[in-house]
């Protein structure tokens, strides 16, 4: 017999075969599953059991056992749609299986002892189906050629209210890290290992060295694999850029479903137009914007259509996996070349930028010093640009105004993530990460004409032949032509913004959005590395009571402010990986398919959730076209190119790295250099594909801050 009670269906069970049991596997779940099982039967159900005591039963127990081993192999859990006679067939077929095939009639012993056993050894987790899942859910979100001074929480005057919101209920982080490169930065939060021995040194091209292939590589996990045995659903959104194969007949074995996510939609490829992007794919199955069945917006913007998924992928797990957490790994093109913003984005913004670059710049750092985040006695880095010396304000103007509208959209579809958790009731218990993938992005990009795309005013109409709207465009960061028949332009003659324009913000901004900090994207002084980290759980982390005091890393964890708790420890992305492990109580595999994986190089912040730092044993190291640097407590030993000196800083005093200390403390500079050769052999980053080769004493010369 069977009734209601509340959500969940009592059964009572008279007989030992009139039982429904599971009979639905997980799709795609591995081996580590049977160590999660007690997790993944807490969907609903509770079972209340009259035995029945049967003459024998006793002595058939050890078939009991065998039963019990087979139906936990099979991978199975209860479910509120399993059928009841699909079931009795499933349990008299492997009861039958046992040693009873001689007697029918002993399989319904075997099933009644079963079903007992079964009961004792999950009950746990079937009573705990009336309380949440423990286990929180995660979204790490990745931001593109995003400045350390942009958003709102760390000094912009760009619009970002629902990070801002994020930052002030939770932790943000003054001294966090990334590699300095876009698809470096992916392999490395991705697996939690430096990005050469995931195998992604430089960029998408194999150079000859197995630090440098290119190509996520099998010595490596992926935050989704570690954490799908854990009985994670695992999602993904935006740009991927950890693969070679980006054309969809080609291998697809890097692809996000093969590297352990269960649903995909994004870019394969790193960048290109946010109104028709090309390698977008659903699953693994390659799209056009314009011929996608099941997404079709009024106007297809890629940040709304990525936010737009990420909610999508929450409502469904939702509907179809309630009793289990998921892991959301939302990845934005914005804010990476070329500015293209809505209209009505860009609009917020006319004007704002119209007094130049300096005079935005002083306003961020007092802003910067007022948060708390910047040191009254660090000296600013130079400014690059020079507002009285640009020809064209308009613009150079219209430039930063796109650029903070992308970034002002990203902070909108941010919003739509977060009121979708409040919706699913999931928002206290997960644990949201925001970070970015390398400083402002100093490159040229579409500045100048080109002979493809040449400096010219646009065309009044069509000039080129219309595409299909099932037409997929050649993978590329470039296209072709718009959809509708236009030319792509570069150069002045045209205001960036609209789909058939292709033009970065340049130096000098570059300049102001990593306000106080020396160099760009690429390089690996502050300006190149430094990103904001805001951690937000409001389950699991407990903000407002850290006291204030002095900023030193050694000693002291997290400062309380009125704009919410801020941590300076540092860390690196490194320690994004080893955190979601942690907090979802997941097993790092030391191989995967008989292939040894790396272990682990970062280290759990979990600790400063509870304002205690983190267990750190080694220094935090980069690599990246040559540059390179180690940062060991408060010292940071840093080098411009593959033939720079290096240059030494003292981080607590002098984070703008203005005042270069190798020379009045060689033994430190040989220690540290020391330490960073050590690492980069372990690491795969010796050799490297540089010119020159890597010497242990670079010639010196002179440091230019």
């Amino acid at each position: 017999m069977e009734e209601k009670v509340g959500e969940r269906r009592l059964i009572s069970v008279g007989s030992p075969l009139l039982v429904p049991l599971p009979t639905r596997a997980s799709r795609g779940e591995d081996e580590e599953l049977d160590a999660a099982l007690p997790a993944k039967t807490a969907c609903g159900f509770t079972v209340a059991f009259r035995p029945v005591i049967v003459p024998g039963m006793l002595k058939r127990f050890s078939s009991v056992l065998a039963f019990l081993k087979a139906w936990l192999k099979n991978r199975l859990w209860v479910s509120s749609s399993s059928s009841s006679s699909s079931v009795m067939a499933w349990f008299s077929r492997t009861s039958r299986s046992t040693s009873t095939r001689s007697n029918p009639d002993q399989a319904h012993v075997i099933s009644g002892c079963a079903l007992m056993v079964w009961a004792t050894v999950t009950s746990a987790a079937i009573q705990s189906a009336e309380t949440p899942v423990t286990q929180p859910n995660i979204i790490v979100i990745l931001a593109d050629d995003v400045g350390w001074s942009d958003i709102g929480c760390y000094g912009g005057e760009i619009h970002t209210p629902n990070l801002d919101a994020l930052a002030r209920n939770g932790l943000r982080f003054t001294q966090f890290y990334n590699t300095a490169r876009c698809c470096p930065t992916r392999a490395s939060l991705l697996t939690g290992l430096y990005p050469h021995q995931a195998g992604v040194g430089h960029m998408m091209a194999d150079r000859g060295l197995d630090g440098y292939r290119g190509n996520l590589n099998r010595h490596c996990a992926t935050i989704a694999e570690v954490l799908r045995p854990a009985g994670y659903r695992c999602y993904a959104v935006g740009k991927w850029h950890v693969t070679l194969h980006i054309n969809p007949d080609g291998p697809k074995h890097n692809w996000p479903l093969q590297r352990g996510f269960d649903r995909y939609y994004g870019t394969i490829h790193g960048g290109g137009s946010y109104f028709d992007p090309s390698t977008l794919t659903r699953d693994n199955t390659a799209l056009s914007p314009f011929a996608d069945p099941e997404y079709r917006p009024s106007t297809f913007y890629y940040t709304d259509a990525i936010s737009d998924h990420a909610v999508r992928f929450i409502d469904e797990h939702g509907k179809q996996f309630r009793d289990r957490p998921f892991f959301l790994y939302v990845a934005y093109t914005a804010a990476h070349w070329p500015m293209h913003a809505l209209p009505e984005d860009i609009a917020k913004y006319r004007g704002k930028y119209d007094a130049g670059y300096s005079a935005i710049r002083n306003e961020r750092l007092r802003r910067l010093e007022n948060l708390g985040l910047l040191k009254a006695d660090w000296q600013p880095t130079r400014l690059v640009g020079d507002w009285d010396q640009v020809l064209d304000r308009r613009w150079e103007a219209a430039c930063m105004e796109v650029y903070a509208a992308m970034v002002d959209r990203m902070d909108q579809g941010i919003g739509k993530i977060v009121a979708e958790l409040k919706r699913e009731g999931q928002f206290e218990n997960t644990l949201i990460f925001y970070i970015q993938d390398n400083g402002g992005c100093a490159e040229s990009m579409g500045r100048q004409g080109t002979k493809e795309h040449p400096d010219a005013a646009r065309a009044d109409r069509p000039t080129m032949t219309p595409l299909a709207p099932e037409s997929l465009l050649p993978p590329g960061s470039v296209p072709p032509q718009t959809r509708d028949g236009y030319p792509v332009l570069m150069g002045r003659k045209v205001l960036p913004g609209p789909g058939d324009t292709f033009i970065a913000y340049g130096e000098a901004w570059a300049n102001v959005s990593n306000t106080p900090f020396r160099e760009y994207k690429h390089w690996v002084h502050e300006g190149g590395i430094s990103t904001p980290l805001i951690v937000h759980w409001p389950k699991g982390i407990k903000t407002g009571s850290a006291p204030a005091g002095a900023r030193n890393g050694a000693t002291k964890t997290r400062r309380s402010t009125a704009q919410g708790d801020l941590v300076d420890t540092a860390g690196h992305l490194i320690d994004i990986m080893a955190t979601c492990q942690d907090v979802a109580g997941a097993k790092y595999p030391s191989d995967r398919d008989g292939v040894a994986v790396h272990p682990l190089e970062g280290v759990s912040l979990r600790p400063v959730f509870s304002d205690r730092p983190p267990a750190r044993p080694q220094p935090i190291f980069w690599e990246h076209e040559g540059n390179r640097a180690i940062r060991d407590g408060l010292w940071k030993l840093v080098a411009k190119g593959p033939a720079g000196r290096w240059e030494l800083y003292d981080t607590e005093n002098d984070r703008t790295e203005m005042h270069d200390l190798a020379g009045a403390e060689p033994s430190r500079v040989k220690a540290l250099a020391a330490k960073w050769e050590t690492w980069a052999h372990r690491t795969g980053v010796l050799p490297w594909i540089w010119k020159p080769a890597y010497t242990s004493h670079p010639k010196r010369g002179s440091a230019e801050p």
